[in-house]
């Protein structure tokens, strides 16, 4: 037997529910963009006022120059307070944050006529003064209207059995609300005392338009949305823009980089292993001239030939590590950091959390490893260090799904270390943008150093993830 009742029932289903649920999410918001739209009509009489203002003087002066472009740029950057007030108090409202606009200022820093430049010929500023002297204010008149029309109605209406009482009585025939209703519904006038009913009537109007309000402000002010992200918002070229400058940027890092490296090992071979190799060469032709003179001499000569030569390889071996030691192209970058961590003459702990398995692209993983060995390196020549930590794992953005590889290095030293020009921070910032990366450095006097690298990942590497493993989201 079926013992529920219609209210639990009711309840119960999912639909109703998640209207219900939505209606309530409605009237939460209404408070906000009431005030929206309520504040709009004087903002926009104000931005309206100062840029007609500042236009027409710029116009009507134009043949002076000076005073008419000054005049004309004043109402472009009035224009663009107001349109970035406008995007403020979209936000404000609980809308989507609109992306703002490029408003070239590398171009401006370029002196007077970069940034001349940089406001006439930039589309947002004539955009964002059309909607500051036109568009907005007609819209925002016909949508304050609606709104403080229809919240007024609602309330007078549900209210109109109060106050109704001290309305004057003059004796005279007086049209009611009510007189239409019984049109519409074909009741005769006279059969019904129109003044009496008109409390009714006006209490069912109000519940109407009071039900209906939060509909009404959420459409009046979605329209303002709409027409800001139209007029006020980001182009797509923009960002296409700054991606093509991200990548010139990254570009000329990465070759910057390379060619720092290429001279570094050209001066660690000219200072190490080529003056040994010299020297075993030296040893070798000294000693093939003792051999039948003093052999006792000759074999002296050839042991330290031999050691020059341990010597120069186990430079050489050094040398190739500063490029990829093969456990990183074997075994990936664990073990090779795990491997630097034994060689380190300070003693080091690895701490990773990368998900077992993951195979990350060979160029992530060596400029990966290139901190670890520079930042593990200066704290055994520069910092005085003790103890290393080394802490390596992955982070996805949460704003944009991307994944990037983060690696911190901690030294307990004695501080004061920076990426300055022609140190080894300075190559690694150079290398980690060139691969769209950040370097970061904190070594206050005293200590603790502590250099973080963050590499995106690409996301063919996250899509092999496991999907067990979650990873941390961005602090």
């Amino acid at each position: 037997m079926n013992t529920s009742t219609p209210a639990a029932g009711f309840a119960a289903n999912p639909q109703v529910t998640a209207r219900g649920n939505f209606y309530l999410r409605l009237w939460r918001r209404v408070p906000k963009e009431f005030g929206f739209l309520l504040l709009g009509l004087p903002i926009a009489v104000v931005g309206y006022s100062a840029t007609i203002a500042l236009f027409s003087a710029g116009i009507g002066t134009l043949v002076t120059f000076f005073v008419g472009v000054v005049a004309i740029i004043g109402a472009l950057y009035v224009s663009r307070g107001f349109g970035t007030l406008e995007l403020v108090r979209l936000d404000w409202a609980g809308y989507e944050p609109i992306p703002r606009p490029d408003w070239q200022h590398a171009r401006a820093r370029t002196g007077f006529f970069g940034w001349l430049r940089s406001v006439l010929a930039n589309a947002h500023y004539w955009l964002y003064l059309l909607h500051t002297m036109a568009i907005d204010f007609v819209v925002k008149t016909i949508t304050w209207v609606i709104a403080v029309v229809w919240s007024t109605t609602a309330l007078g209406g549900i209210t109109y059995w109060f106050w109704s009482r001290f309305l004057p009585q003059d004796g005279t025939q007086q049209w009611h609300l009510s007189d239409a209703v019984l049109w519409f519904l074909r009741v005769p006038a006279d059969s019904v005392d129109a003044k009496a009913l008109d409390p009714l009537v006006y209490f069912l109007l109000g519940v109407v338009m009071l039900a209906t309000l939060p509909f009404v402000t959420r459409g009046l002010t979605t329209l303002h949305y709409v027409i800001a992200r139209v007029l006020l918002g980001a182009f797509k070229s923009d960002a296409l823009e700054r991606q093509v400058a991200h990548l010139s940027e990254s570009r000329g890092a990465a070759l910057a980089a390379e060619g720092h490296s290429l001279r570094r090992l050209e001066r660690d071979i000219h200072d190490g292993p080529q003056q040994r190799l010299v020297r075993l060469q030296m040893d070798l032709a000294a000693a093939e001239r003792q051999l039948g003179v003093d052999p006792e001499k000759a074999r002296g000569l050839i042991g330290e030939a031999m050691r020059q030569s341990k010597d120069a390889l186990d430079e050489l071996r050094a040398l190739s590590r500063g490029f990829a030691p093969p456990i990183l192209m074997d075994r990936g970058l664990v073990a090779a950091l795990e491997s630097a961590a034994v060689r380190s003459t300070v003693p080091a702990r690895i701490s990773s959390a990368l998900p077992a398995g993951l195979d990350l692209p060979q160029e992530i993983e060596r400029g990966a490893y290139f901190v670890a060995s520079e930042a593990m390196t200066n704290a055994a020549k520069h910092s005085g260090a003790t103890r290393i930590e080394l802490t390596v794992g992955l982070r996805r953005l949460p704003e944009s799904d991307e994944t990037w590889l983060d690696l911190t290095i901690t030294d307990d030293g004695r501080g004061g270390a920076s990426p300055a020009d022609g140190h080894g921070l300075a190559g690694l910032e150079e290398r980690l943008r060139g691969l769209g990366g950040t370097l970061e450095v904190l070594s206050p006097e005293g200590g603790p150093t502590v250099v973080s690298s963050h590499l995106p990942v690409t996301a063919s590497v996250t899509s092999r993830v496991d999907a067990t493993d979650q990873l941390p989201p961005s602090p």
